[in-house]
């Protein structure tokens, strides 16, 4: 069996993004866990990571859990391949931080370090 079929809760979290090679993101499309309840997880406006109440203070922890970030119809959850726990976001899970041209494109970094190149697949909305 494989590590992802003996943990759960945020240790199934930490297993799953470790399927991600190098920085690249780990399957959730392709994950179809019961639902397993909500976490008390809120990711804020200004697109700061809360747990309990608290601010979610190590950028590795939040980065790990954006690679496991997923939007359905009923709203976002982190998802491993044996659960998926809901949190609430109150605007949008990543914001914009900074932009670059790279010849006639657009190039922008998040708040948690991805790039994200704007195009017909990431198209900008104001």
């Amino acid at each position: 069996m494989s590590e992802t079929q003996h943990t759960s809760g945020l240790d199934g979290v930490a297993a799953a993004a470790r399927q991600a090679p190098g920085r690249g993101l780990p399957p959730v499309h392709l994950w179809n866990p019961a639902h397993c309840g909500d976490i008390d997880i809120v990711i804020k406006r200004n697109g700061q990571w809360f747990h309990e109440g608290t601010p979610i203070g190590r950028e590795a922890l939040v980065r790990l859990f954006s690679t496991v970030l997923r939007k359905d119809p009923d709203g976002f959850h982190l998802v491993t391949p044996v659960e998926k726990m809901k949190i609430t976001v109150e605007d949008a899970p990543f914001i914009a931080v900074r932009v670059d041209r790279d010849g006639e494109d657009l190039v922008f970094q998040t708040n948690v370090g991805d790039e994200v190149r704007a195009g017909p697949d990431n198209a900008l909305r104001v």
